[in-house]
């Protein structure tokens, strides 16, 4: 396993919610990686060299060997080092941990984001808002335990950080009613499990500048629409 911790890196920026679930993963396995910070408008050569289909972020490299998309990153994670598994043994169990992770980026990231950057047409956003809300649903029905891996951290667990810690985030920048507890008792209290996992607590990016960030991408839409 020392040869495999040799050369481990990971490119990302520390306001992805997708870089921040490999980090998680990896704290969750004890692998020791470089973080190398990209800067996405000025795309370093290393990034266009490692993902040059998507050129985006997250990028993992073990030993010269490139991996792009958080949710195929962490497969490749836990194949590569079995310890502390974040996915399922059983086939069946594994399948369905695979459904929600695509669920969750299909039906939840998509349309949360599409509502927080549609700022000049009322109708759109509120459908975004719509679907966000009705996923969540499903997502709050679906959760039996104090994490979607039970009593431990799972794949699906990670996955989710978006819905803990980003639409908390982008629903107060832009005013939007995605989440609350009210609404989704059950994964708004699994978020707080979560938010305050050591592993966890240890590898969110610190809330105030990409607070500032995500605001200052909204207040220029704003201004832009006018």
């Amino acid at each position: 396993m020392a040869e495999n911790q040799e050369e481990v890196k990971l490119l990302g920026v520390d306001g992805s919610p997708f870089v921040c679930r490999v980090k998680i993963a990896l704290k969750f396995k004890g692998i020791e990686y470089k973080f190398v910070e990209e800067n996405l408008a000025n795309k370093s050569e290393q990034l266009l060299k490692y993902n040059p289909v998507y050129k985006k972020v997250p990028v993992f490299v073990h030993n010269e060997k490139p991996i792009s998309e958080s949710l195929v990153i962490l497969e490749y994670i836990d194949e590569v080092w079995k310890q502390n598994p974040i996915l399922p043994s059983d086939p069946h169990e594994k399948s369905l941990a695979r459904f929600w992770t695509k669920f969750i980026d299909d039906k939840i990231v998509s349309s949360s984001f599409k509502a927080f950057f549609t700022v000049n047409d009322e109708k759109e956003r509120e459908k975004n808002v719509e679907e966000s809300s009705q996923s969540l649903q499903i997502l709050e029905n679906e959760l039996k335990g104090k994490y979607f891996g039970g009593e431990e951290i799972n794949f699906v667990d990670i996955a989710a950080v978006f819905i803990a810690f980003w639409i908390p985030l982008v629903q107060d920048i832009a005013d939007l009613k995605l989440f609350n507890n009210e609404k989704y008792p059950k994964l708004y209290n699994w978020s707080q499990e979560f938010l305050n996992h050591p592993v966890v607590k240890e590898n969110l990016p610190p809330r105030d500048p990409i607070f500032a960030f995500f605001k200052g991408l909204y207040d220029n839409l704003v201004a832009a629409s006018k």
